[in-house]
């Protein structure tokens, strides 16, 4: 099942300095799921040398009790994927291990890499061989052919080579290496246990292992861990801070401080900003559940309408499920979500989510709730139309899928089959997030921080689901299996 959503990129962790490292990266990933479910794993020192355990699907189906106890040694990285660039199959996981010249290596990527084709074509053009059609690995190759006499340096000629998001943790025999991309695009963190040093995506992956959040990995930082201590260096030629703004919206788990702020509130405020843009007059209001919670209370708390549950979602669905011979109205959303009857019938009802992708999930919602007795259904979006792509780590649709691109907001609106539509404005995103001039909004915007080339469409993955609405100017007819043009 594909739903109407951006998929989550990828979470990294490592532990160095820990009797049970492996252990705690194992710990630190099951909190950061949310990043990526399809593949995981986890590259542990084990006598002196670096090994490598990886497979396919979520954390706790990979390793076993038995496993994680006879993954020993004081140092590990591990990651959580969803393929932004490259197949989803078990040589895509990660980390990725190497033994070049330099000794092993491990790398785990959270991001993409913008001019990643270029640079695989020039290194097989000089010989190289691929394991992977991952972008990451083309860090590793570049690294292994660096002639600086220093890992460091070798590590920091390879990043200068390549373009877009990085937040990236290196493991070598006796060091661990945290590092960000000048942009600053994703979100890397570092954290302590006693002598332990922890590097999370989230800081909730910290909270899991009962760590204390230090700080962040600066924009353009690399940050050296050895038995020695920690050093800092700032390799990267300084450049304008743009954050992913799209963290805060829906990305990262409420109960993590992202890029040194708390995701739930900066949620709460977009709800209140929304409630001031597009006040409504209804009964209750209910979220998306579960990335529309926090937007949804504090759209209830500005506005003085009560909030409630309308929507339940089940978390139990696994990644593959037998659906039924004959066609279900809905089949797909019901799976996860189903209205609760006693709390919608007769009511006005206001719905908040997210996003708005393609529409078909959020039009099978409204559908739903009518189903189920809603008087009224308005439909309130806690960010601005979604107008383009993003080439920085987050798999989107080409931008002619996203609904917003083509079509105004009362197109979509009657698509929807809402009694109103309101998104929230720049302005009021802004605000939630601090105000402050360092996200990038290209996806709201078209304003890309990094230039990419247009053969980089070629890594998007599109949701396949169902045709979206049809570009402006073509009637929709509806028939019981899609939306076609007439």
């Amino acid at each position: 099942m594909k739903l109407d959503k951006f998929r989550d990129e990828c979470g990294v962790f490592g532990a160095f300095g820990h009797p049970e490292a492996a252990r705690m990266v194992f710990l630190g990933l099951y909190a950061l799921q949310h990043r990526g479910q399809e593949s995981g794993g986890i590259v542990h020192m084990n006598g002196g040398r670096l090994k490598s355990v990886r497979g396919m699907g979520h954390i706790v189906d990979i390793y076993r009790e038995h496993e994680l106890t006879a993954m020993g040694g004081p140092n590990a990285i591990g990651h959580v994927r969803y393929s932004t660039a490259g197949e989803s199959h078990i040589g895509n996981a990660q980390p990725i291990l190497i033994d070049s010249h330099r000794g092993q290596i491990a790398l785990a990527h959270n991001g993409n890499l913008v001019n990643a084709l270029q640079l695989r074509r020039d290194l097989e053009r000089d010989g190289a061989i691929f394991q992977s059609s991952s972008d990451s690995e083309v860090i590793l190759h570049l690294i292994a052919r660096s002639r600086a006499e220093s890992i460091e340096d070798a590590i920091t000629e390879a990043l200068m080579q390549v373009k877009g998001a990085f937040s990236l943790i290196f493991l070598t025999p006796d060091k661990m290496y945290a590092v960000r991309d000048p942009h600053g695009f994703r979100p890397l963190s570092i954290g302590q246990l006693g002598h332990t040093v922890l590097v999370a995506s989230e800081t909730c992956a910290l909270d899991i292992v009962d760590a204390q959040w230090l700080r962040d990995v600066a924009p353009g930082e690399m940050v050296i861990i050895s038995n020695a201590g920690e050093q800092s260096l700032m390799p990267f030629p300084e450049t304008k801070t743009t954050q992913c703004i799209f963290e805060h919206v829906y990305f990262s788990r409420p109960d993590s401080y992202v890029f040194g702020r708390s995701v739930s509130l900066s949620r709460n405020i977009l709800g209140r900003e929304l409630a001031r843009e597009h006040p409504v007059d209804a009964d209750m209001v209910i979220p998306i559940p579960d990335s529309g919670v926090f937007a949804a209370i504090g759209f209830a708390q500005e506005s003085g309408i009560p909030f409630e549950f309308g929507l339940i979602r089940n978390h139990y669905v696994g990644r593959t499920f037998i659906e039924p011979k004959q066609s279900i109205r809905n089949f797909g959303v019901r799976v996860k979500l189903n209205p609760v009857r006693d709390v919608l019938e007769g009511k006005r009802v206001v719905v908040v989510d997210d996003s708005i992708v393609r529409g078909t999930t959020s039009r099978k919602i409204v559908r739903m709730l009518r189903m189920a007795g809603a008087k009224e259904v308005h439909f309130r979006v806690s960010c601005p139309p979604t107008i383009g792509s993003c080439y920085y780590g987050i798999d989107t649709p080409y931008r002619h899928d996203l609904i917003a691109s083509s079509h105004s907001i009362e197109e979509i609106r009657k698509y929807l089959d809402a009694d109103s539509l309101g998104y929230l404005n720049i302005d009021g995103l802004m605000k939630a997030v601090g105000n402050e001039p360092k996200f990038c909004t290209a996806c709201y915007t078209l304003n890309y921080p990094v230039e990419f080339p247009q053969e980089q469409l070629a890594q998007l993955r599109l949701f396949a689901e169902e045709p979206a609405l049809e570009p402006a100017g073509h009637r929709l007819v509806e028939t019981p299996q899609l939306v076609r043009r007439e």
